[in-house]
């Protein structure tokens, strides 16, 4: 009994020195750069090291991870050094060899970027968040949008949904300082370069301003991808849930308001934007888009009005003056249409000077709109439309300032 303990304990000795020195070997051929080869004598090696105990299996699979890593064999890296955790690898070893293996794949990841190939960074921006889910949040919403660029829209759904449920709002504070000599306010990229720069006399004004939250970007999102897979009640579903936690946010209200306008209902389009100013009246943006659906329903007084108070609440947001004329002149087409048909008698000669003398209003009315937005940043759609009505209405003058306008800016 006694020779057999000991041929058992020296067949033990035996594997064990067997099992480190193909593990050292292995760690050998790694080091030199001889990655594939280092793969081959682990799998050659592979029974020896399946009757191994616990510490040598981790550092055998901590091995395994590095050579996936070095050779961009990504989803098999992050499976090895999972089962190197799983059987004790300390942190120490391992924490180093997942920051290498997350920077790999988020440099891969890039590259893929760059290059169009929107699917694979999608994929391996998902594998660098799965390796610190509590840190690497933003890489998911990375991955999301690469998902959407690749028209792979049930993976990006996925991924949007894991965003939705884990709360994700991707909100950061940037940090702002004024250079006292130059008087420009800079943007500084660390807390700790802020603290610091705020004890110098060279800088003041410090302040921070919290970064948009991307929730109501992820939910329209959501919304738009279930009404692209043909599911409109779940687009709006996706609304409602978002809204039920948090009914006054405005960004909410208005996302439901465009999946509304995507879906083609433009009466809730409506409702949802008037629900939108009541929440936020001095906002110039909803007015105006308040003034295209209201045009785009026909009721073109509202939408006048509408347009109007966007400029009055912003009187540098061109798109409204623009707008707006072209609303004005819409009934233009009218006018010519029924001057067409009138004849040669007396009646229809003073209906064709009554109709001249409403169409030449209708011109005067877009001529200060047109000269304010201008006046902002001499807008060339704006000279064109102009130039255009001062030739119409004879005003030789006018067209003449306006088209060397143009010209200077082209």
């Amino acid at each position: 009994m006694k020779k057999l303990i000991t041929i058992i304990l020296l067949l033990f000795i035996s594997f064990s020195y067997g099992q480190k020195r193909e593990l050292r070997n292995a760690n050998k051929f790694y080091d030199s750069g001889e990655f594939s080869s280092a793969l081959d004598l682990l799998e050659s090696s592979k029974v020896l090291f399946d009757s191994s105990d616990d510490k040598v299996k981790s550092q055998q699979m901590l091995l395994y991870g590095k050579i996936h890593t070095s050779m961009q064999d990504f989803s098999l890296a992050m499976e090895a050094f999972n089962i190197s955790k799983d059987l004790g690898i300390s942190s120490d070893q391992l924490g180093p060899e997942l920051m290498r293996l997350e920077n790999s794949i988020i440099t891969n990841a890039i590259a893929d970027q760059e290059s169009g190939n929107s699917l694979d960074a999608a994929i391996k921006l998902k594998m660098a968040y799965d390796l610190n889910p509590e840190v690497n949040q933003d890489y998911l919403y990375f991955a999301a949008g690469n998902a959407v660029n690749s028209i792979n829209y049930s993976l990006a759904l996925e991924y949007y949904l894991l965003l939705r449920d884990i709360n994700y709002d991707g909100v950061t504070t940037k940090f702002y300082i004024t250079e006292v000599e130059s008087g420009n306010e800079i943007e500084i990229s660390s807390v700790d370069e802020f603290n610091l720069l705020q004890k110098s006399k060279d800088y003041d004004n410090p302040r921070e301003e919290l970064t948009e939250s991307r929730l109501p970007e992820i939910v329209k999102n959501i919304a738009l991808i279930y009404k692209e897979l043909g599911d409109n009640d779940k687009a709006l579903q996706a609304i409602e849930t978002a809204r039920s936690s948090n009914p006054d946010d405005v960004s909410l209200i208005t996302t439901a308001a465009n999946i509304y306008y995507e879906l083609g209902d433009k009466e809730s389009f409506k409702n949802s934007m008037a629900l939108a100013i009541e929440k936020e009246p001095n906002n110039a943006l909803l007015f105006y888009n308040l003034g295209v659906i209201s045009t785009e329903l026909g009721e073109k007084d509202s939408a006048f009005n509408y347009y109007k108070k966007s400029i009055e609440l912003d009187p540098l947001y061109e798109s409204s003056y623009l707008n707006l004329v072209a609303l004005i002149l819409e009934g233009e087409q009218d006018i010519v249409d029924e001057m067409n048909t009138l004849g040669t008698s007396r009646s229809d000669n003073l209906r064709y000077d009554e109709l001249k003398k409403t169409r030449e209003d209708l011109y005067k009315s877009c001529v200060p709109i047109l000269k304010d937005l201008i006046a902002l940043n001499n807008n060339t759609d704006a000279i064109r439309t102009l130039m255009n009505i001062y030739g119409t209405l004879g005003d030789n003058s006018g067209f003449t300032e306006m088209k060397d306008l143009l010209e200077q800016q082209q």
